[in-house]
């Protein structure tokens, strides 16, 4: 198979990119893939790393109020189709598949004229602007939650999950939680913000950290790089007991996964795939700051399915965080419902099974 790739702007667009072009060579090692992408945006960074060629585009997104701005922004789509059409005619691939984000709206349109099989991924329980604007014009849709399906074509929705779920999936417990100085032994909480971390997550977890002295349990507490060096000059770090230890970043986060008890954190896509695809009970802060509120409805629909607890961010104090936290980790048995609930909630094949509609619309 040649596989032309694209989505950009945000990790939870390229890590299910990643993560899809993973599986298909280990299915097909002799696989092509191309991945397009802007050269301002992570994917120019992450995507070379991944050994996986890359070319780019220039492309903005639209300005949600009137801007002159816009004028550009229409300008630069009519180009970049035309640029994408230039790239597909050369790399000649079997399919095109975007993820998300300004940049695969003009490569998935490009193909979509080219009558190239297409199919875009939606990975959030509400649709992107792009994804709906696309879903006129691909072949296939696939989706991670059901919720989402109202908003697309009803004959072109497939259920495939998030492919990063599969990268997850086989990962089994280890030792890597004692390079960080904790106890492999004991129960480990961890608080996670997402790369960049969460400035109200990482001021209430400091905050709180004194009152987890004398739990039984210890806490793992990520406050993202960005974040790291503000927050460990400030004087509430000389409370911090020995349990509650705090690192800047964790390289290999999925490689922790299968040793975590429960997690405290942000409701994205990928960060929902992982924890599902493993089985880990979480407490769930969705992010106020995105599009359409949309990881609220993504914690909503592991809520509703009793694998995790809801804390929006604007109800969360230290001592909230922290009685949350102790109901959770101090019932073994709660865990492990909520924990075999959100393995029943995860799709751990979700690569496979987006390979499979690749394969199917690429032969017709």
């Amino acid at each position: 198979m040649r596989l032309l790739i694209s989505g950009g702007g945000t990790g939870g667009h390229i890590y299910p990119a990643l993560a899809l072009v993973e599986a298909l060579k280990k299915r097909d090692p002799k696989a092509k893939v191309l991945y397009v992408g802007t050269k301002r945006g992570l994917e120019s960074k992450i995507v070379p790393d991944a050994g996986i060629p890359l070319k780019t585009i220039e492309i903005q997104g639209f300005k949600r109020s009137f801007s002159l701005e816009n004028f550009k922004t229409v300008y630069l789509f009519l180009k970049s189709v035309k640029d994408s059409k230039r790239i597909i005619r050369d790399f000649k691939p079997d399919v095109v598949v975007g993820t998300g984000g300004y940049v695969c709206g003009s490569v998935v349109y490009a193909a979509a004229k080219l009558n190239i099989p297409t199919l875009i991924h939606e990975q959030n329980s509400v649709s992107g602007v792009t994804n709906k604007f696309l879903s006129r014009y691909v072949s296939k849709i696939g989706i991670c939650f059901p919720d989402v399906k109202q908003d697309f074509p009803k004959e072109k929705v497939v259920f495939t999950g998030n492919p990063r779920a599969q990268q997850v999936a086989g990962i089994k417990p280890n030792q890597t939680l004692e390079k960080y100085g904790l106890d492999p032994s004991r129960p480990t909480l961890l608080i996670f913000g997402g790369s960049r971390g969460a400035e109200k997550i990482n001021q209430t977890a400091l905050a709180a950290a004194k009152l987890f002295k004398d739990s039984q349990y210890q806490v793992l507490f990520v406050t993202g790089r960005v974040h790291y060096d503000k927050l460990i000059q400030q004087p509430e770090v000389k409370n911090v007991p020995a349990n509650f230890i705090i690192q800047p970043y964790i390289p290999d986060m999925p490689q922790i996964l299968p040793d975590i008890a429960a997690i405290v954190g942000r409701a994205g896509a990928t960060s929902l795939a992982e924890i599902t695809a493993i089985g880990i009970p979480s407490i769930l802060v969705p992010s106020p700051y995105v599009t359409n509120d949309h990881q609220t409805k993504n914690a909503l629909s592991l809520v509703n399915q009793k694998a995790a607890k809801l804390l929006k961010e604007e109800d969360m104090t230290a001592e909230r965080l922290f009685t949350d936290i102790d109901e959770l980790m101090s019932n073994k048995q709660l865990r492990d419902d909520m924990a075999n609930n959100a393995k029943k909630a995860g799709v751990p094949d979700a690569a496979d099974k987006l390979l499979d509609v690749l394969r199917d619309i690429s032969k017709k």
